[in-house]
């Protein structure tokens, strides 16, 4: 499995989890990927929960470490 491979199934799992889920990918390395999701408070934890044992999974078995945080899309931006 690649790197792209694993973020594509990640971002389908997201989907299924929620379909207005906006998900933006940044490649770390050939086997490290961060994907940041920006969805509706209400369905953070189903995204959370779709994809913490497959992140598991795929990193024991494949080696890819693909790493998911989820974010409010409607929260106000931090100001620092």
């Amino acid at each position: 499995m690649s790197i792209d491979d694993a973020i594509k199934k990640m971002s389908d799992l997201i989907k299924a989890a929620c379909a207005s889920a906006e998900i933006k990918a940044a490649k770390m390395s050939d086997e490290e990927a961060r994907l940041s999701v920006y969805a509706p408070a209400g369905d953070m934890q189903k995204i959370k929960d779709a994809t913490f044992m497959p992140a598991i999974e795929m990193l024991n078995s494949d080696g890819m470490d693909v790493q998911v945080f989820v974010y409010d899309k409607d929260a106000p931006p931090l100001k620092g």
